[in-house]
């Protein structure tokens, strides 16, 4: 049975009840979001064909520094970089390397900053250069289920109901959405309960509540939604090698509805594709 406690009272670990914050952790989120959504303003000029991601994954630490955080993938069971990089058919979690993008390719740019203990988690696709008509229709595609999932949290209903609006738009487009990953709870803790699926039914899971935190950060596929992880243990990519996007964002469910976390401060959310 799944059980709520006031976030003030509860340990700084993973006991798999749902916290429900107030004013204190809703601004701490806001300043940790805050800045990951400026980072990624910044990257909208930088991710460009010959950029390396090993040159993005070296400036956000740096971001980071200089505005007094740390990145939360940092050495995170293992990982040794301050954002994940995921190109063309990889799902998520891709390494930053040496490599340069190419024209045409599209990239998903994944970050958290830790600011004074609290995670600012949101990631978006990129284009690289010119991308072609399948590519921008997926990131279209993709940016619409997140917000549709958003529009869907309400205290009151169920969790369920983000994975439907999500899933049923997704497959109205002919795309599939990956259930190997999902969202999670958020906060002074990177990964929390609960789990956020981006697929089911508005009747199924836990009832949102004013305060609980969390992320939804759909990935959507051109082809069948089957991934497998490589043998670094991190990389996943589609198995059918076809396109796979994600876009994210950290939210805290408020009185009516919720309020996104880490929008960009500059209308970037979306870089590269049509207002």
């Amino acid at each position: 049975m799944v059980t709520y406690l006031e976030a003030e009272l509860a340990p700084i670990k993973n006991t798999g009840q749902i916290r429900l914050h107030g004013e204190e952790g809703f601004e701490g989120m806001r300043r940790a979001s805050r800045l990951t959504a400026m980072a990624l303003d910044e990257l909208v000029p930088m991710v460009k064909p010959g950029v390396t991601t090993a040159e993005v994954d070296r400036f956000l630490f740096e971001y980071g520094m200089d505005h007094g955080a740390i990145p939360a993938t940092l050495n995170y069971r293992g990982y040794t970089h301050s954002c994940c990089t995921s190109v063309n058919h990889v799902v998520c979690h891709g390494f930053p390397s040496d490599k340069p993008l190419r024209e045409g390719e599209i990239v998903n740019i994944d970050v958290t900053y830790v600011l004074n203990g609290w995670h600012g988690d949101s990631s978006r696709m990129y284009p690289v250069g010119e991308i072609k008509r399948a590519a921008e229709r997926l990131l279209q595609v993709t940016h619409e289920c997140l917000m549709l999932g958003i529009e869907a949290v309400k205290p009151g209903a169920r969790m369920g109901a983000i994975g439907e609006a999500i899933q049923k738009h997704a497959e109205a487009q002919r795309c599939s959405v990956v259930r190997d990953f999902c969202g999670h709870g958020i906060g002074q803790l990177f990964h929390d309960a609960p789990n956020v699926l981006h697929y089911g039914r508005k009747d199924e899971g836990v009832e949102m509540r004013k305060g609980m935190m969390f992320t939804i950060e759909p990935m959507i596929n051109l082809g069948r939604p089957h991934v497998k992880v490589l043998s670094d243990g991190w990389t996943a990519v589609t198995r059918d090698r076809s396109l796979s996007a994600q876009y994210e964002h950290t939210i805290g469910v408020t009185e009516d509805g919720c309020e996104i976390f880490t929008l960009s401060p500059n209308g970037l959310d979306r870089p590269g594709l049509p207002s």
